[in-house]
């Protein structure tokens, strides 16, 4: 099943966002990537933040596996939506 967020970066203390986490959270996201539970990412136009395609199970899986980002682990980031994505029935599914 796939699943959409939405996030965006709490970006009251920019200092917050050091070289060694940002390096921790692209790493995280690569390994995610790389064993399927990550589909796609965008980088939100309109704000800090991000659009992510979700591959798993449940949506408990994506939960876990969001809190394994280290920008959310050092509380930097906010979900602002997590919906889970059906086929669109015009297509024949």
């Amino acid at each position: 099943m796939q699943f959409l967020s939405l996030s965006r970066r709490k970006m009251e203390n920019p200092a917050a966002f050091t070289a060694e986490l940002m390096a921790a959270e692209t790493a995280r996201v690569r390994q995610l990537y790389a064993a399927g539970a990550l589909r796609q990412i965008w980088k939100r136009g309109d704000l800090a933040g991000a659009a992510i395609l979700w591959e798993a199970a449940t949506m408990a899986e994506v939960e876990a596996v969001i809190e394994s980002l280290p920008i959310r682990q050092a509380g930097l980031l906010e979900i602002v939506a997590l919906v889970p994505l059906e086929p669109y029935p015009g297509f024949g599914a």
